[in-house]
């Protein structure tokens, strides 16, 4: 597999997780109940709601620009080592799957921002009790696995912001917000229930 070819699987890749992730996950949300689950981005500018979805769409930028940049020639991979390649993909594939099982299982009370006039379910079951966040965990995932697949500088940056932006999110925007919306019940939550990773993050 050349470098090339990685960089084009690697598009192919974030067309489908775009697809099934935002596009799919937004059109049954509304089918089911009246709205696409869009809240945006909240807060003034400047203000850490703010920082965190520019990161976050900044960091969605850079994961396309890397690949983009692969394919064209501008930049090179770290290693074209092939059996890294395959394990991107298998990674990335993985990553996808699971972004959708996560949504899934997360119903009606799904959303990408946060609308603080708005009280949501607590999904505590199913994936949501292994971790808080499985949805931002599978991205990850997928993130990283486009990152092995195509290892150069611009990529990788791309994996370190959107590691950055989801935790700034979550720290300071989500779990604020849930923990005022659903007081002990999240609280008693997140004292189990790791924020990323089984069992890391919790909150005592």
């Amino acid at each position: 597999m050349s470098t090339v070819t990685a960089a084009v699987i690697a598009l192919a890749l974030l067309a489908v997780f775009g697809l099934l992730g935002f596009a799919w996950r937004a059109w049954l949300q509304r089918r089911r109940t009246g709205s696409t689950g869009f809240r945006g981005m909240n807060g003034r500018t400047g203000s850490v709601e703010w920082v965190a979805g520019v990161g976050f769409v900044i960091a969605l930028i850079v994961a396309v620009a890397g690949p983009g940049l692969q394919y064209c020639g501008i930049v090179r991979p770290l290693t074209d080592a092939q059996w890294i390649l395959v394990a991107g993909i298998v990674v990335a594939t993985c990553g996808i799957a699971l972004t959708v099982w996560a949504q899934l299982d997360m119903g009606d009370s799904w959303r990408i921002g946060v609308d603080a006039s708005e009280t949501t379910e607590l999904v505590q079951s199913r994936v949501f009790g292994v971790v808080r966040n499985p949805i931002y965990t599978a991205m990850l995932i997928f993130d990283f696995g486009i990152a092995l697949l195509t290892s150069n500088f611009v990529t990788i940056a791309g994996l370190a912001l959107a590691i950055a932006a989801l935790e700034l999110q979550v720290r300071q925007v989500e779990e604020p917000y849930l923990s005022a919306k659903h007081g002990a019940a999240y609280r008693r939550y997140a004292a189990t229930v790791g924020r990323f990773i089984p069992g890391v993050g919790l909150i005592r």
